[in-house]
């Protein structure tokens, strides 16, 4: 059998060889097991699934799963994003939600996320946990399940309807009164994903004349990859410029990442997007609070927090790790740049379809557009500049091992000033320029993110990281 592992953001294999019917009863039973564990087994559990291959079948397998265990189920009437499921977690008063989705994996892939009762990112302790019950379950080979029939019957399944309730509070959340005052012409892009209508709709609904695009199901997302970036928006910037659009927002598979194209066609990168909303939130909303980043994410972030006067936290890569922050309170914004965020007053889970709608509002309310906008912050903070390489090497563990214990004085031209091992290893560079390496989870891949204070010193520093691993592949 196929180790079953619980990466940054749940498990994920590929359908009929590690994503089984099998397999996926297990975690189930993990799941219910943990409930137990946690004395919540009272209460239901939330389940979910997205616009993937077999998706409501893995999500009614789950149900007979949790029903032969006598855990009650509230399976969700049609495919829905990840943090809609997420805030019916509270909204419903769940123990938690099982979604099935592989987010913006490639169309052979699906997965399973566990969102615990606070309605965010399963936490490295309770992944811990799961993965011991998945040990044990796997071992006895022996998985309890009843027909749905059986758990209707039994009043141990419902199946709900989800989309009103989180379309209610995601219009307490944006300012649509701003939004139809407007003259805003929105292209959207639900890349087949189960965000489809969901912005759209909402858009239209406050008088913005709106365009949806790839917004029918799909399981081969339309031989792409749903993954809203630079790479895969092509579509989403050709529609943009022919309809002489303001802006493209765009959701990936389950909508928990967002993507934006401004009027020229221009991917606007993750990054500066959290930059655009702190500033929204802070000069146009009045509001304050923690801004809470990602060892990968902007340090522009930074100013904005000094210059504001408000408390920056970093945490480790992962959403967990800022939905922890959120639920302490008090955080404005928290963001990686991986393309999630969240608000205050939301969920501690990134929400991509209340982000592509804060960014409407920020234009209807500046009266103004994203590119302009984003030009003022730099006048006002100053521009970075940023990539991310993902650089092959087999051996990754043990060559970012010796990068830790031993690391390098200089990268290029640039002095190593401090170093930061909260997630692998940050070199903080003279001149205000940074790199960060660590791992990737899933691949024989090494992560490296790049900042620098002007395009030249970016290009000089990519230049070394690539001398590095042309000497290590030699």
């Amino acid at each position: 059998m196929t180790a079953i592992r619980f990466g940054t953001d749940g498990w994920r294999d590929i359908v009929a060889d590690g994503f089984t019917m099998e397999n996926v009863r297990i975690v189930a039973q993990a799941i219910a097991s943990y409930t137990k564990e946690t004395g919540q087994q009272e209460q239901p559990i939330l389940v979910g699934h997205d616009t993937r291959f077999l998706g409501r079948r893995f999500a009614e397998e789950i149900v007979s799963v949790l029903a032969a265990n006598q855990i009650r189920s509230y399976l969700v009437n049609e495919a829905a994003p990840t943090p809609a499921v997420a805030f019916g977690v509270k909204h419903f008063a769940a123990s938690g939600a099982i979604m099935v989705t592989a987010s913006h994996n490639p169309p052979e892939y699906n997965g399973i996320k566990y969102i615990p009762e606070y309605a965010g990112p399963a936490t490295p302790e309770i992944t811990a946990r799961l993965e011991a019950w998945i040990n044990q379950i796997a071992s006895a080979k022996e998985v309890p399940t009843v027909s749905l029939a059986a758990a209707a019957r039994d009043r141990l399944l419902q199946v709900i309807v989800l989309r009103p309730h989180y379309e209610a509070h995601l219009r307490r959340m944006v300012n649509l009164d701003m939004l139809r005052e407007s003259s805003l012409s929105v292209v959207v892009d639900a890349m087949h994903g189960a965000g489809m209508g969901y912005v759209s709709s909402l858009l239209a609904e406050a008088g913005v004349k709106t365009v949806g695009i790839r917004e029918t199901p799909d399981a081969a997302f339309g031989g792409d990859l749903p993954e809203p970036n630079d790479r895969h928006l092509g579509l989403l910037k050709k529609e943009v410029l022919e309809r002489k659009a303001t802006l493209g927002l765009a959701n990936d598979g389950d909508a928990d990442r967002f993507g934006v194209v401004d009027r020229f066609g221009q991917y606007i990168p993750p990054n500066d997007v959290l930059v655009l909303l702190t500033h929204h939130l802070v000069k146009n909303r009045k509001l304050t609070g923690r801004i809470v980043r990602t060892v990968a994410t902007t340090h522009l972030l930074d100013r904005m927090a000094e210059h504001y006067d408000l408390e920056l936290v970093e945490t480790p890569v992962g959403f967990k790790y800022i939905g922890e922050q959120m639920r302490k309170g008090d955080v404005l914004i928290g963001g990686e740049e991986s393309g999630g965020a969240s608000i205050l007053g939301h969920i501690p889970e990134k929400d991509g379809v209340l982000i592509n709608l804060l960014l409407a509002e920020l234009v209807a309310y500046e009266n103004k557009e994203l590119d302009q906008i984003l030009r003022e912050v730099y006048d006002q903070f100053g521009e970075l500049f940023h990539t991310r390489l993902d650089m092959r090497l087999a051996e990754k563990d043990q060559w970012i091992s010796q990068m830790v214990t031993t690391p390098p004085q200089r990268i290029g031209p640039y002095a190593v000033k401090a170093i930061n091992r909260m997630d692998g290893i940050k070199l903080l560079l003279e001149e205000g320029h940074w790199v960060l390496i660590r791992p990737s989870g899933t691949e024989p891949l090494v992560r490296i993110y790049c900042e620098a204070t002007n395009a030249t010193a970016l290009s000089k520093l990519q230049e070394a990281i690539r001398d590095w691993f042309s000497e290590i592949n030699v």
